[in-house]
């Protein structure tokens, strides 16, 4: 393969093979991020939620704590990863206890941004 384009058109190939076989899939594409995902005709959005949650997960688990915006990140990936979880179930007391110090630990992040902010502007 030369580029990324060329493997690009070569799924677009596969997928066109695949739909003269009855196989229907979805195809997204960010080719200025070089990304390319394939779905099943029968995926739910609540299964591409979580899919596309673990993108995200990935990069708050594999960020340096010391990184400005790391527990923003973190602290928004948990409490969304659970509610993805129990979306066709009942929230535990202890998941709801969870996300409210989730959410004291994302008003204290913001708190040490603004802090940090004022610190650079000399304000």
């Amino acid at each position: 393969m030369k580029s990324f384009e060329e493997f690009y058109q070569s799924i677009l190939e596969l997928r066109k093979l695949a739909q003269e076989n009855n196989i229907h899939v979805k195809i997204e594409e960010e080719l200025d991020f070089q990304i390319v995902k394939i779905f099943g005709e029968n995926i739910s959005a609540l299964a591409r939620a979580k899919s596309g949650l673990s993108d995200v997960e990935e990069l708050a688990f594999t960020t340096a704590e010391h990184h400005p915006y790391w527990n923003l990140l973190y602290q928004c990936s948990q409490i969304s990863k659970t509610t993805l979880e129990k979306w066709e179930d009942e929230l535990t007391k202890e998941e709801i206890e969870e996300f409210e110090w989730s959410l004291d630990e994302l008003k204290n992040a913001c708190k040490k941004l603004k802090e940090h902010l004022m610190e650079k502007s000399g304000v």
